[in-house]
C-alpha cells in the first residue's frame, strides 16, 4: 500500500491512508566530514526509506564527470588530480556583507506621530548563509535597541526556502518575519563581492529619516523676559555664586568661653547665610561644622511688648522689617548673627572682586587676630641631689613618667670589653694612705670609672671595690652641664680628683699605649707622648733580655739531658730524698713559681746534689723570661723539679 495520500481527497482524519508495514521514518543523515572538515550533503531517501527521485546527480556520478576527459588519438589521458576540497567556514571566514535599510513602524497611540521610521543594518555572514539585523542605539530614543534579529537562517517563504545573497540587492524589499525592510545601500566590500559574482546592483537610494525624530533636533524657542529684576533672574544671576567670609566669635566673656573661628557664607542666588565652624586638631569638640543652617537671617524686626515669650515662639516673615544683605557684611566690621558677634576678618579673592565690582570698595584688606605670643617661662631645673647618675635624675624633671635616657648603641658595640687600666695611688695626709696602691679602670663602652684596691696582706686595711662603675665629673663643672673625665684626661702623674678624693696617675697597662697609637686623632700629642716616654725604658729593657735569653731546649735535647744526670748520680751513688719535693714547694712561700739563686743553691747543698759538676751547669742555661723588673728571679720552680724528675727515675730504676 502506498505512504502518499490519494490524490483528491482532503486532508481530514480518515482519508489519508499509510503503509503499515513500515517502522522507521526518521530523516536521512545530511552531514558528514570530509579531510577533517564537516560538509553539507544533499539526502538520497527520504522520511522512511522511500527513495528520492529527483533530477539531480550523486557525488560518485559528479566526481566521474570531473575526471572524465576527451579521448586522445593515442591512449586514455592521465586523470588529473582532485582540487582540494575547501569548506565554506573556511573560504568565507569573517566574510559578511552588510547592507543598509529601514522598516517603518506604525504608531497608533500618538498624537504628536503616526508612523516612526527605524534605519537598521542587515548583515550576512557567507560562511553559513546565515543573517541578523542590528538596529543603531539612538540617544533618548524609548526604544529598546540594539540586536533586533538574531543570527540565523532567515525563511524566505513558506516553502522551506531560505534568504541567500542572490537575493539581496539595493533598492529591494525583503519580508523577515512578516516586516519588511527596504534595503537602501551596501559598503563597499558588499558591492565588490556581488559585482565579482555577475549580480548587477541598484543605484542606490537616499535613507529616509524617522521625521518624529528630526523634529525634536529643531532649536528651542528663545523667549525674551522682562528686564526688571526678579528673584528668578537673581537665581539663573547668581547661581553657585558664594561670598565667603572669615570670623571669629569672641566668647569670652563667658565662663569657659573662648575664641571660635567660623566661616559665613553669603549665597546670591536667594540672599541666604550659612556658618560653619572650623574645627582644629584635638579642639576637644563634636564634629558638627555647621552653627547656623543655610536660611535667610533678620536684621530689624518689629518691637514687641515686653510680655512677648521671645525665647519660645518663633519670628514669622511678617515680623522681620530687614533681612541681612551683602552690604551688611565688611572686612573689619562685627556683625550679629542671632544674638551672636562675629568679626569678619577676611574674604576670599571672588568676595573681594564681587565688592570692587558691585559697590567699588577696594580696601578689603586682611586683619591679623593673632594675638601674640605669651612670655615663655623658663623652666628651672632644681640641683642635683646626687642619688643615682645626673642624666637619669634629670628624666623626672622633663616627663611625669620617666624614661631611661638615650645610650649610644654604637658606641657600645665598637669598644665592647675595652677597658683601659691606669695604677694609681691616693694623695692623703695621712701616712698610712702612702702605701696603698689602687687600679683605675676606665670603660670605653659606657665612659664609666672604677677603682679597685688590691688587699694587702697584714696591712690593716680591706682591699676591694673602692668605687663602682659611675660617671665622674671634672672638678669646676656645673650640675646643668657637667664635664666628665675622658681617655685623654689620663696620663702619667695626672691628678685625678673623684669625688673629693685625689689620686695621682703613676703607672698603666700596655694595652692603654696600643689603644692611643691606633686612635690617635682622639688624643692630644702631648699625651700620647707621655705615655711613650713612659714605656720606654721597660719596652728597651725587655728587648735587651730577649737577646740574652736563649731558646728553649726541644724535647730530645731535654731527654739526653736527664740521662746524663741518672748517669751522674749512679756513678756517685747518690740516693735521692722523697722530701726534696716538698722542700722547693716550701720555699717558694709567695707560689710564684721562683726561686732565686742563693734559695735553690742553698736546697740542693741541702740535699747533698752536686750542683758544681760541668753538667749540673747547663741548667742555668734554660732561664726564661720574667717581667716587672726582678732579675734576682732566675730559677723558675718548675725547671728547678728537672732535678728532681731525674732523680725520681733513677730511684724507680
Amino acid at each position: 500500500m502506498s505512504s502518499q495520500p490519494v490524490q483528491g481527497l482532503p486532508l481530514l482524519p480518515g482519508s489519508s491512508f499509510r503503509d503499515s508495514t513500515k517502522t522507521t521514518f526518521h530523516r536521512s543523515q545530511t552531514l558528514g566530514y570530509r579531510n577533517g572538515f564537516a560538509f553539507k550533503r544533499l539526502p538520497t531517501v527520504g522520511i522512511g526509506g522511500t527513495r528520492l527521485y529527483v533530477n539531480q546527480l550523486s557525488q560518485a556520478e559528479l566526481d566521474e564527470l570531473s575526471n572524465k576527459r576527451p579521448t586522445l588519438t593515442y591512449g586514455q589521458p592521465k586523470q588529473a588530480p582532485p582540487s582540494d576540497f575547501i569548506p565554506a567556514h573556511v573560504a568565507f571566514d569573517k566574510k559578511v556583507l552588510k547592507f543598509d535599510g529601514y522598516f517603518q513602524e506604525d504608531v497608533p497611540m500618538s498624537t504628536e506621530e503616526h508612523f516612526r521610521i527605524r534605519q537598521v543594518g542587515i548583515y550576512y555572514y557567507l560562511e553559513d548563509d546565515s543573517m541578523s539585523v542590528m538596529e543603531p542605539i539612538v540617544e533618548n530614543s524609548g526604544i529598546p535597541q540594539g540586536k533586533f534579529i538574531k543570527r540565523q537562517r532567515l525563511p524566505k517563504n513558506d516553502h522551506g526556502d531560505h534568504y541567500h545573497w542572490k537575493d539581496l540587492n539595493r533598492g529591494i524589499n525583503i519580508t523577515i518575519y512578516g516586516r519588511t525592510f527596504r534595503i537602501v545601500d551596501c559598503d563597499a566590500f558588499t558591492e565588490t563581492f556581488l559585482q565579482s559574482q555577475g549580480i548587477e546592483l541598484n543605484p542606490p537610494e537616499r535613507m529616509i529619516f524617522d521625521p518624529y525624530t528630526e523634529l525634536r533636533k529643531m532649536p528651542l524657542r528663545k523667549y525674551i523676559t522682562p528686564s526688571d529684576f526678579d528673584q528668578l533672574k537673581q537665581f539663573l544671576t547668581f547661581d553657585k555664586k558664594v561670598l565667603r567670609f572669615y570670623a571669629m566669635w569672641d566668647d569670652t566673656e563667658n565662663m569657659f568661653g573662648e575664641n571660635r573661628c567660623f566661616i559665613i557664607h553669603y549665597y546670591l542666588a536667594d540672599d541666604t547665610v550659612e556658618v560653619r565652624e572650623v574645627h582644629e586638631r584635638n579642639d576637644g569638640r563634636d564634629p558638627f561644622p555647621v552653627l547656623i543652617r543655610r536660611q535667610r537671617l533678620p536684621k530689624k524686626f518689629v518691637e514687641n511688648k515686653g510680655t512677648f515669650p521671645s525665647c519660645v515662639l518663633e519670628i514669622s516673615d511678617q515680623e522681620v522689617l530687614e533681612w541681612f544683605t551683602a552690604k551688611d557684611f565688611a572686612v573689619g566690621k562685627s556683625t550679629t548673627l542671632l544674638g551672636r558677634s562675629f568679626f569678619i576678618y577676611d574674604c576670599d579673592e571672588f568676595t573681594r572682586q564681587f565688592y570692587q565690582d558691585k559697590f567699588g570698595i577696594t580696601n578689603l584688606q586682611p586683619i591679623d587676630i593673632k594675638k601674640p605670643p605669651s612670655e615663655e617661662i623658663k623652666q628651672i631645673i632644681p640641683p642635683y641631689n646626687g642619688y643615682g647618675f645626673l642624666e637619669d635624675s634629670l628624666q623626672n624633671c622633663f616627663s611625669l613618667i620617666p624614661q631611661p635616657p638615650r645610650k649610644n648603641i654604637i658606641k657600645m658595640l665598637e669598644n665592647d670589653h675595652k677597658v683601659l687600666r691606669y695604677a694609681v695611688i691616693l694623695e692623703s695626709p695621712h701616712l698610712e694612705d702612702g702605701k696603698r696602691r689602687f687600679v683605675l679602670s676606665y670603660c670605653l663602652a659606657t665612659d664609666m670609672i672604677s677603682i679597685y684596691e688590691p688587699p694587702v696582706r697584714n696591712s690593716g686595711i680591706i682591699g676591694g671595690k673602692y668605687l663602682g662603675k659611675t660617671r665622674v665629673p671634672k672638678p669646676g663643672s656645673s650640675t646643668e652641664n657637667p664635664v666628665y673625665y675622658g681617655p685623654s684626661d689620663f696620663t702619667i702623674g695626672a691628678l685625678v680628683e673623684v669625688f673629693g678624693h685625689r689620686f695621682i696617675i703613676v703607672d698603666a697597662d700596655e694595652y692603654v699605649l696600643s689603644y692611643m697609637e691606633s686612635n690617635l686623632d682622639s688624643f692630644p700629642a702631648a699625651v700620647v707622648e707621655s705615655m711613650r716616654n713612659h714605656f720606654a725604658p721597660r719596652q728597651a729593657a725587655k728587648e735587651a733580655l730577649k737577646k740574652k735569653t736563649l731558646h728553649e731546649p726541644d724535647t730530645q735535647e731535654m731527654d739526653s739531658l736527664i740521662e746524663q744526670i741518672q748517669e751522674h748520680m749512679r756513678r756517685h751513688n747518690y740516693l735521692p730524698d722523697s722530701t726534696m719535693h716538698a722542700a722547693f714547694l716550701e720555699q717558694d712561700k709567695n707560689g710564684s713559681g721562683l726561686l732565686n739563686k742563693v734559695e735553690f743553691f742553698a736546697l740542693c747543698d741541702h740535699f747533698k746534689v752536686p750542683v758544681d759538676d760541668p753538667i749540673f751547669e747547663k741548667v742555668n742555661t734554660y732561664q726564661p723570661v720574667f717581667s716587672w723588673g726582678r732579675p734576682d728571679k732566675i730559677f723558675q720552680l718548675s725547671e728547678s723539679f728537672s732535678v728532681l724528675i731525674a732523680m725520681k727515675r733513677y730511684k724507680k730504676q
